[in-house]
């Protein structure tokens, strides 16, 4: 590939821009204020691409792609190199399916665990709410419904200081 060079850039440039200026008028013309301004902001890229020096740039990143497809097409180790990222992808894509799914046995095994009684702090911390809740909603049927009354009767004495029926 050719070496970059600032002599054959530049009329380049300046013919891409004038081109694209002469493009510009027609559409302005044709479709409107919007296209014919759109026109003229692509228009002027080539050339101010050339004066801050990003022509080279890119003509180097283009000159760069080029080497290495040209590379991947006849080296085998290029090969082995893609086979091994598409395997990875895979492996990574398959653990995420797996994760979703429940492939994660420590959490599994922690589940299976019997309960410990409530109010027992363990290594995981203290029981859920609702074993607690479990155990105190089977009292005897007296205690319950003289623990009710009695809620009841509160609730409804604070209803009334507060002047609600």
């Amino acid at each position: 590939m050719p070496d970059f060079n600032d002599l054959t850039l530049l009329p380049f440039c300046v013919g891409l821009t004038l081109l694209g200026l002469i493009g510009s008028w027609f559409a302005w013309r044709r479709r409107g204020v919007a296209a014919g301004t759109r026109g003229v902001a692509w228009s002027l890229l080539p050339v101010s691409l050339y004066l801050t020096g990003l022509l080279e740039l890119v003509w180097d990143v283009v000159r760069s792609t080029v080497s290495w497809v040209t590379h991947l097409i006849f080296s085998p180790t290029v090969w082995a190199g893609v086979a091994l990222f598409g395997v990875s992808v895979v492996l990574y894509v398959v653990s995420g399916v797996a994760r979703g799914r429940g492939g994660n046995q420590k959490a599994q095994k922690a589940e299976k665990k019997p309960a410990s009684p409530a109010g027992e702090l363990t290594a995981t911390g203290p029981a859920p709410a609702s074993a607690t809740t479990a155990k105190a909603a089977k009292p005897s049927k007296g205690k319950a419904k003289q623990q009710d009354s009695s809620e009841f009767d509160e609730i409804e004495d604070i209803l009334k200081r507060h002047g609600i029926n």
